[in-house]
């Protein structure tokens, strides 16, 4: 695995990272946190897989679309 998080600025022996993997890296978890607001996705109300996708879709689609 390749180090994704940039060290410490006070740290002594700072390792390489990669930035675009670190920024993909960001915004993958702020695209999971978007997600957990809503709150029937989060929850996994749904029962059959299908359906459970398809709210993930359209949860997706409106972050896409309004995009803060």
């Amino acid at each position: 695995m390749t180090v994704c998080i940039p060290p410490k600025k006070n740290r002594k022996s700072k390792p390489s990272y990669s930035w675009h993997l670190y920024k993909k890296r960001y915004l993958t978890e702020n695209m999971f946190a978007k997600l957990k607001e809503w709150r029937h996705v989060a929850t996994g109300y749904d029962r059959c897989a299908h359906t459970f996708m398809s709210a993930i879709h359209i949860a997706a689609g409106f972050i896409f679309y309004l995009k803060e």
